[in-house]
């Protein structure tokens, strides 16, 4: 049986609930060999992450401790020490799975809503296979998902039996996932000296709270 690998990627700052829903919910329907959380190093797009890659690090080891699937964490972006792109990552975890393998990258409908502005955007299904989670919602022919990642994403849509049994290049759009949190929003809470125990793990919020993270 084809080993299958499924990559979920994200600065984690702070790893919350949804990040945690959205690896088990695809790690259960593809019945995964393995779950890799990717926290990033120096991300890109983003303002300057809050805690240290060290620390978001071990939040994300707290958060996904329980989780049925085997879980790895793989901190290969924040060894880089350099932005971090997509396309670096799948292709050194390509290199180690090698041809066969089903690898599939794993985001929120967020993050396909700027999968245009990726390096290389186009080359990531060469490599892997795309599953989003779609919010409460969402469609892919709205207005928010530029009309290039539409039409790439679209025209690749596959079942999750192809995708669990070929190495990559195709699509799948969830849309019974109702999970919609933002690492923004908890960091406000969080600011404001809200618990936001209904977002988080206990064990990251008290790392939080030990670390005086997240504070105005």
């Amino acid at each position: 049986m084809t080993t299958c690998v499924a990559l979920l990627g994200g600065s984690y700052d702070p790893v919350h609930h949804g990040h945690v829903a959205l690896g088990n919910y695809f790690a259960e329907r593809l019945g995964v060999d393995q779950l890799r959380v990717i926290p990033a190093g120096a991300p890109w797009q983003k303002d300057a992450v809050q805690a240290s890659a060290e620390q978001r690090a071990a939040m994300v080891r707290l958060a996904f401790a329980g989780v049925a699937a085997p879980v790895v964490i793989d901190c290969q972006e924040i060894a880089r020490a350099a932005p971090t792109y997509s396309i670096d990552t799948l292709r050194q975890v390509r290199a180690e799975f090698g041809a066969s393998a089903s690898l599939v990258f794993l985001m929120g409908a967020d993050q396909l809503q700027r999968l245009d502005t990726w390096r290389d955007w186009q080359q990531l299904f060469d490599f892997a296979h795309f599953c989003v989670a779609a919010r409460p919602g969402f469609a892919l022919n709205g207005p928010e998902v530029p009309p290039a990642v539409a039409d790439a994403f679209a025209r690749r849509l596959g079942t999750l039996e192809r995708i669990r049994n070929t190495p990559h290049g195709l699509t799948y759009l969830a849309k019974d996932f109702a999970v919609d949190i933002s690492a923004t929003q908890i960091r406000a809470a969080l600011q404001r000296g809200s618990t936001a125990h209904s977002l988080i793990s206990p064990l990251v919020l008290d790392y939080i709270e030990q670390h005086n993270l997240y504070k105005s």
